[in-house]
């Protein structure tokens, strides 16, 4: 209509609405992502209400994970293929999520081994790159031979250091703390309250398999064995450590192991 004046918003003000800072819309300005309709007499940025939804459609493609550069294209060219450009982001989001899975995973592997090593990176870095290097086809095959199907629902039970459920948690604190102990006798209170809690947690998830944990305990005693089928690698000195305490709890507690 002549005469409608044309109403103007000030940068301050869509910084205000749309909770994206000046300094954003100074750089999509200069990268000519969007462009204001006018400046001040000061040179200030001003906007209009189409200025206004085209940046809400950037930060709603954004949102999706676009990169900048392709929002650009995508708001400019007409001929765009949407449906094949939505397609190809949801794969890469699929992707990366995977990786970022990943990443999780060894990060939370990485904590767990600096709580057995009691904040050692090193040790726990060349530890993890251990038990990364045995074959997982090969560790499937030995867990068949050395363990009865049955058994192997047991085999499923055992805490994972790449896990974050609190049973196995609880495992990694208690060898952790178990190891931070190997100065003291294997008689002491300390020592002796962290067996009890393992034999605790070992009778309420193994009970009555005493066959599946002494074949357990033997495969993790060989060092051989025990990288072979996957398991943290363990100093030959604290599993001595541990059967030593382990038999004077029993002895005390005047029992069996279950």
């Amino acid at each position: 209509m002549r005469g409608e004046r044309t109403l103007y918003i000030h940068i301050n003000e869509i910084a205000r609405k749309t909770d994206i800072t000046v300094r954003t819309l100074r750089y999509y300005d200069s990268i000519g992502l969007l462009k204001p309709s006018s400046k001040t007499d000061g040179g200030h940025r001003l906007y209009v209400e189409n200025d206004l939804k085209k940046l809400q459609q950037i930060q709603f493609l954004k949102d999706l994970g676009y990169a900048l550069k392709d929002i650009q294209e995508m708001l400019s060219d007409a001929s765009w293929n949407w449906e094949h450009s939505l397609h190809n982001q949801l794969d890469y989001i699929v992707e990366e999520q995977q990786r970022l899975k990943s990443m999780e995973v060894s990060i939370r592997e990485m904590l767990h081994s600096l709580v057995l090593e009691q904040g050692d990176q090193h040790e726990a870095i060349e530890k993890l790159i251990q038990l990364s290097k045995p074959n997982v086809a090969k560790r499937s095959t030995l867990r068949e031979e050395l363990f009865s199907h049955d058994e192997m629902k047991m085999w499923r039970k055992l805490p994972r250091m790449r896990a974050n459920d609190p049973h196995s948690l609880e495992w990694i604190a208690l060898l952790g703390q178990l190891k931070s102990h190997m100065h003291e006798p294997p008689t002491c209170e300390k020592v002796q309250n962290i067996i009890r809690r393992m034999m605790e947690k070992q009778r309420e998830d193994f009970a009555g398999q005493d066959d599946f944990l002494n074949k357990l305990w033997e495969a993790r005693k060989s060092a051989e064995v025990s990288e072979e089928l996957g398991f943290y690698p363990l100093e030959p000195e604290l599993l001595d450590y541990m059967e030593t305490a382990y038999d004077i709890f029993i002895t005390n507690e005047g029992g069996t192991a279950e």
